[in-house]
């Protein structure tokens, strides 16, 4: 499955229409919701499929949508009762939504089409900028608006992979890190351009700006906007960057090796802010899907010890935050911390080499990093 991303631009009549719509989903959301809660506690049990099903009727959304609202909320229920009979006690129910945490229409099989224009029931044509060919079948769309209100067209697709053989370029290992973005194993460095802190000053400009309107008047409304904007040409920028350093990987390299990390559970803990500008989660996952139609393979493997460990003679060498040098004293091997530890990667990805350890071409982990890699 793939996702193609292409912005619309509704007339003001059909955004009307479009945020009716958003008004009328967040209703059946939260009628739904009220009426598990009340079937519960008086006959202790949840509404089953089909009373979620006939309470979607006549909602005033298309059926598509409305249906695939009651089986959100379904399966949000569900999926609360599991965590809770695992013993997740942070598991929370479904919660109510306002109309801000309403942001799309799912059409999850019928109901739209895409030629030159996009044609979507009720709202008829939609003028669509689609900046390149959509390759499979078409599955599901969705009508996604943004804080900036700006609406999108997101059209799930399953496509055949076509996987290429490989390039024939090298191999590399890749140290992610924060002070700077990528080490490669060949000494080439990636940058952390550091997209938030360069408009820290001017978003908490705005925001400050913010917080002085009046709640519920236009020109709150205005100001909410503006941040809206400015934060989402962060996002394109980081986007736009990201897109750019990972195309070039794959098309540079035959094997590219990376640390299996789970970057949100990281940033839940220490450096999150920062973990979240760099896109690590972005970065491995661009390069895990661009790599099929490049030649490339893709690789992740046990962080564990990747900075500790001498990519000489393999003796653990511990090094607190500030040392940025590899110093092994049993080899004497002296180099720039991440540098060896994008070796270690490298090692560990490649069969035949001691320690290796490769999990495959999965861009998501659940292996923690050890914190000081962090720097």
């Amino acid at each position: 499955m793939k996702c193609y991303r292409f912005r619309i631009y509704p007339s003001k009549t059909q955004e009307k229409q479009m945020n009716t719509h958003l008004w009328l989903a967040k209703n059946l959301w939260n009628d739904l919701l009220e009426h598990s809660k009340t079937t519960y506690q008086n006959f202790d049990k949840f509404p089953t499929k089909s009373t979620f099903a006939a309470m979607t009727k006549d909602s005033g959304l298309h059926s598509q949508v409305a249906q695939e609202i009651g089986f959100r909320v379904e399966k949000g229920i569900w999926r609360y009762v599991k965590l809770r009979k695992a013993g997740d006690r942070k598991a929370g129910f479904p919660r109510f939504r306002s109309i801000d945490r309403i942001k799309s229409l799912h059409y999850s099989q019928s109901g739209f089409s895409v030629d030159q224009k996009l044609k979507v029931t009720p709202f008829g044509e939609i003028p669509i900028v689609q900046h390149r060919q959509i390759n499979g079948k078409i599955k599901t769309l969705s009508l996604k608006k943004e804080t900036s209100d700006k609406w999108f067209a997101c059209f799930a697709v399953e496509e055949t992979p076509t996987i290429k053989a490989s390039n024939g370029k090298p191999k590399v290992g890749i140290d992610l890190g924060l002070k700077i973005l990528a080490t490669l194993s060949d000494e080439t460095i990636i940058k952390n351009p550091r997209h938030l802190k360069k408009h820290a000053d001017h978003l908490a400009s705005l925001q400050q700006l913010l917080s002085r309107k009046k709640k519920g008047s236009r020109n709150r409304w205005k100001a909410k906007r503006e941040v809206a904007l400015a934060y989402e040409k962060v996002v394109n920028t980081r986007t736009d960057f990201l897109h750019k350093a990972t195309t070039n990987l794959v098309n540079s390299y035959s094997l590219i090796a990376l640390e299996k990390l789970a970057s949100q559970e990281m940033s839940e803990q220490n450096f999150g802010k920062s973990i979240n500008d760099a896109g690590w989660g972005m970065f491995a996952n661009m390069l895990a899907y661009k790599a099929e139609s490049a030649g490339c393979q893709v690789v992740f493997v046990d962080p564990k010890n990747t900075t500790q460990e001498c990519s000489c003679c393999h003796q653990i060498v511990n090094k607190n935050l500030t040392e940025r040098t590899h110093e092994c004293p049993s080899c004497g091997l002296t180099m720039d911390r991440d540098l060896n530890a994008a070796h270690n990667i490298l090692a560990r990805a490649t069969q035949g080499h001691w320690g290796s350890n490769a999990f495959g071409d999965v861009p998501q982990g659940t292996s923690l990093k050890e914190e000081a890699h962090a720097l």
